[in-house]
């Protein structure tokens, strides 16, 4: 036998058991978009490195340490998406969606990848869903995207979730606050990381998001963006927490929140929680209104946030809020003999085709493996379709949980229908499958 293949670390596979609760979880996430109006996009997995190297930035550990990077057939540079935002951007600019109707707003959930040390709810390969939003300048924006999330964690039943807020300036008071940064951390050289050193030369701002704990311990007593914002971002920053008061959302500033992109401007935030490990981050986002110029097209103001799917599910697993799996079989067929084996064909494939979901025998078992089979499968109702029913063109609907009576039925598939329908389990035609998700 050939050696069997795993999954590449920091990978891993949704299995059949375990994709209802994704689907759960995106429908959700879906739901609560569509009431804020937003429409879902859908981007390459993978880019032209310039995209992250102008977009992301040089400075971020994400560019300098956790990109999937290769050389294509082309000799071109090619890295696989290490997050959303950027990929949105380029298509906004590539097909010139700010030429349309503003605000412009988008939600995806898709897969990135960074090359980084696989922990609990941090993978290589991990799913993310995000928002962004072009044209609003306003704080009432900010408070919007912010209101999305917490309508999402409010929608899951999600319980110990914090909001931090920061505002962390413009290009207008943002050097005078790198100014400030670098003479303090300069004075601490000692106590920086080898990485931290290289931040201090070219961008100090990262030294406040190091994990690195005599740094992080250093930041600690780091001067305050907010001691050193313009007026405008001052005022932004006023505003945002007047339309979250208003909205009924608790936060907290928090002055040493930067996030770990260098696009970012004024508003930053991040959804918190202390039961999913070190990385508790359970969305983050903000603003960065200069980086729709940066990538080429018109000076645009935009925001969003990224939010991890597995993490998502982490916490609802932990706090028992995945359903039941919704999607179970309604009816299991089993048979005896050749005749009735494919009439139970022409059965499953009517009752299909009506919105049943029904399974029958496809290994040849016996009558007694087939009933067990009914009963793992999850199956509410079985059907047993042999020579004697062939006969009578009638069986014995039976319930598998053993409650109730069992129930006469023709073998047409209208009766059967008539029948699941008058114990409550109902068809559900194609074209309304995403009403068979649970809430």
């Amino acid at each position: 036998m050939a050696e069997k293949l795993a999954a590449p670390r920091g990978t891993h596979d949704a299995l059949p058991g375990q994709t209802p609760a994704w689907l759960w979880l995106e429908n959700v996430l879906r739901r609560v978009a569509n009431r804020f109006s937003y429409r879902e996009i859908r981007f390459p997995t993978f880019e032209h490195t310039e995209l992250f190297l102008r977009g992301v930035g040089d400075t971020t550990d994400v560019v300098q340490k956790e990109m999937y990077t290769f050389t294509d057939k082309g000799g071109r540079s090619i890295t696989l998406r290490p997050e959303g935002t950027a990929s949105v951007v380029r298509a906004f600019v590539e097909h010139a969606l700010y030429a349309g109707p503003l605000p412009l707003k988008v939600y995806y959930i898709a897969p990135n990848f960074r090359y980084e040390k696989p922990q609990a709810g941090r993978l290589r390969e991990h799913h993310q869903f995000g928002v962004e939003c072009f044209g609003p300048a306003s704080p009432a924006a900010d408070a919007e995207v912010i209101g999305l999330a917490h309508g999402y964690i409010n929608a899951l039943g999600l319980k110990g979730i914090a909001l931090r807020v920061n505002s962390i300036g413009c290009p207008v008071c943002r050097p005078q606050y790198h100014q400030a940064l670098g003479t303090f951390f300069e004075a601490h050289r000692e106590t920086l990381c080898h990485t931290c050193h290289d931040r201090l030369a070219r961008n100090p701002l990262r030294i406040l998001d190091c994990k690195n704990k005599p740094c992080a311990a250093l930041a600690a007593d780091a001067p305050a963006m907010t001691d050193d914002l313009c007026d405008l971002c001052r005022d932004h920053q006023a505003g945002l927490e007047a339309h979250l008061a208003a909205m009924g959302i608790a936060f907290t500033i928090d002055p040493m929140l930067v996030r770990g992109l260098d696009y970012y401007t004024r508003t930053v935030f991040e959804f918190v929680s202390d039961t999913i490990g070190a990385q508790g981050t359970v969305c983050g986002g903000g603003r960065y209104d200069s980086l729709v110029e940066t990538l080429g097209g018109p000076p645009t103001p935009a925001l969003g946030f990224g939010s991890g799917i597995e993490r998502l599910l982490m916490m609802c697993h932990a706090q028992g809020l995945i359903p039941g799996d919704t999607d179970r079989c309604q009816l299991y067929i089993a048979t005896m003999g050749g005749r009735a084996e494919v009439y139970a064909a022409s059965l499953a494939a009517n009752l299909r085709a009506k919105g049943i979901c029904a399974e029958r025998d496809l290994m040849g078992r016996s009558l007694k493996a087939q009933m067990k089979a009914a009963n793992r499968s999850g199956a509410a109702y079985s059907l047993v379709v042999g020579d004697d029913e062939m006969e009578t063109r009638r069986g014995i609907l039976k319930r598998m949980d053993g409650e109730g009576s069992d129930a006469p039925v023709a073998l047409e598939a209208e009766e059967i229908l008539s029948a699941l329908e008058s114990q409550g389990c109902c068809g559900i035609p194609l074209s309304d499958a995403p009403a068979c998700f649970a809430e």
